[in-house]
This record gives structure tokens, C-alpha cells and sequence, in this order.
């Protein structure tokens, strides 16, 4: 049993060579449509096949994970015939990799431990909300705009903060983000790029599993199997604190850590948005509970 196969016989790489496939119009694959009703969403397999210049059967193991050592010719000409971009036919190899790889023997999750480094950064950042989330996004980590950014995220558990969980499942979410169709899409094409490469991971598997049961919105973006997620750009909040606001936003992975990223927030100084983060950074560091800040370091910072 290969690496990436699931209790439903699939596979990733199968998985996700049916998402795109499903989602390619016949017209947009330059095939000609007849006047019958199609049954299939998208392409049908035969004509991915055919297109891609591979056997029928070769091509309906592959999606059913009967196949697992598709070469690089062939990794290539379903990308093209798929009409892949440069991300998504990397994570096709990447899939295609995995696949014939196996494992044994039950894993343990990775590493949540934050380096003192690492969280003196998140206090040198101040008034600038950041965080330090894990592969998959765990908040680990925090300065106190950081945490509060995230309306009600404060009042969970620690070992619930989840962004993922935060924005499917929290109440306050749908209302904060602007664009949180966009930000859900974000957040689940991480995690899908993560499936792509350690599906089996019991961090991912047990996060997964529950937004899947939990979240209808989750189940629908996961099958899409989207893959790209912003690292950097602009988010517009309607915080129920500090108003109304765009913040540039940037992720960074850390090296030499199981996958966790420095999130950070920010805006240009002088502006009404500068001030409401210095606000929200107040309003953050009272709140915090002693043991919470003492994580951090003490605060000895002073705001223009």
C-alpha cells in the first residue's frame, strides 16, 4: 500500500488528475461538442487520454490508484493536456513522486516547539500583528495584535487556534474578512498542497477530517483541489474593535522548522490604520493572560 492511499483506494495523484479533469471543458481542451447531453463534468477520461496520447486503461488506473509510476513524459503531457500552470504541474511530479513511495509504522505529528528567536521577532514586530502559525496553521505563536487580529480566536483553547478551524468554524470569522471566500479558498489550497506531499500526516489527517464532517463549505473547496495559496498581498478586516481596515500582509516559512511561517500584518505609519494597530497591540497586550505575554517577553516597546 503506497504512502498516499486513503481508506476510499485512492490517491492523491488520482484525486487530483479527476479534479482538473472535471473542471476542463471539452471546448476549452479544443475538442469539438455534439448536439447529446454529456453526463460527465468536463472532460471525460477517454479524451484525457487521448489527448495526452496514453492508453485508456492506463489513464483510468491512474486516477484509480491502480497505477502509481507514471513517468515524466507522461507527467508532462497530462499537464499540458490538463492545461496545468507552473504550480500546479510541479505539485503533478510532486504527486507523482510520492506515489510510488510506501511507509510503515505509525508517525508522530511535527514538532509545535517555537524557538525564543522566533518569538522575540513576533515582540520586535509590534504594533504589528504576527504570528507564527505551523503547516497547518496552528497558531503557535503570537504578539499581541497577533492574536487579537483574529476576533474571538482569544477566547479558544490554546490547542484549538487553528486559522483553518478559525475561519470555517468560528462565528466572527465570516464577518471579519472582506474577501473570506478568498481567504477559506487560501486556506484550503494550503492544506491540499500539503495532502500532495504527506498525506498521511496525523496533524493534517485529524484537522482534515474534522473541518470535512464540521464545514460544507470545507468539503466543497477540498474536492476542488485547489492548490495555490497567498503568501503576500492586501486584506481588508471589519474588526469588531478597532474598524474598518487594509493591512498589507506577508508569509514567511522559517527554516529549519517542521513547515511554520512568520505571518505578519502591517501598515505605513502616519495613517489611521498605523493607529489602529497601535490600539489593537494595547487592547492585545491587557488582555493577554501573564503566562501568555511572559511567552513573548515583557514589553518595554513605546509607540510614536
Amino acid at each position: 500500500m503506497t504512502r498516499e492511499h486513503s481508506a476510499d483506494g485512492g490517491t492523491e495523484l488520482g484525486r487530483f488528475l479527476r479534479a482538473r479533469r472535471t473542471r476542463l471543458t471539452p471546448t476549452e481542451a479544443g475538442l469539438a461538442v455534439g448536439a447529446g447531453l454529456r453526463r460527465t463534468p468536463g472532460l471525460r477520461r477517454e479524451e484525457v487520454a487521448t489527448l495526452a496520447g496514453i492508453s485508456i486503461d492506463y489513464y483510468s488506473r491512474l486516477e484509480r490508484g491502480k497505477e502509481t509510476r507514471p513517468g515524466p513524459s507522461v507527467v508532462d503531457a497530462l499537464a499540458r493536456t490538463l492545461q496545468l500552470d507552473d504550480d500546479e504541474h510541479e505539485h503533478l511530479r510532486n504527486l507523482a513522486s510520492m506515489a510510488a513511495r510506501s511507509v510503515s509504522g505509525a508517525r508522530s505529528a511535527p514538532s509545535r516547539t517555537v524557538r525564543p528567536g522566533a518569538k522575540q521577532l513576533l515582540e520586535k514586530l509590534r504594533p504589528y500583528p504576527a504570528h507564527i502559525v505551523s503547516r497547518t496553521t496552528d497558531v503557535l505563536a503570537y504578539n499581541p495584535g497577533g492574536l487579537r487580529l483574529l476576533a474571538g480566536m482569544e477566547q479558544w483553547p490554546a490547542k484549538d487556534r487553528n486559522i483553518a478551524r478559525y475561519v470555517f468554524l468560528h462565528p466572527v470569522a465570516h464577518e471579519l474578512f472582506d474577501d473570506w471566500s478568498n481567504q477559506v479558498r487560501s486556506c484550503v489550497a494550503r492544506l491540499r498542497a500539503l495532502a500532495g506531499t504527506d498525506p498521511d500526516g496525523p496533524d493534517l489527517t485529524r484537522l482534515a477530517g474534522e473541518l470535512l464532517i464540521k464545514s460544507p463549505d470545507f468539503a466543497r473547496l477540498w474536492e476542488r483541489y485547489d492548490i495555490k495559496a497567498h503568501a503576500h498581498g492586501r486584506k481588508t478586516f471589519h474588526h469588531p474593535e478597532i474598524g474598518d481596515l487594509t493591512l498589507g500582509h506577508q508569509s514567511m516559512e522559517l527554516e529549519g522548522t517542521p513547515g511554520h511561517h512568520l505571518i505578519a500584518y502591517f501598515a505605513e505609519p502616519n495613517t489611521p490604520e498605523y493607529d489602529a494597530l497601535v490600539l489593537l497591540d494595547m487592547l492585545g497586550s491587557e488582555s493577554s493572560p501573564a503566562r501568555a505575554r511572559s511567552a513573548h517577553g515583557p514589553s518595554r516597546r513605546s509607540y510614536p
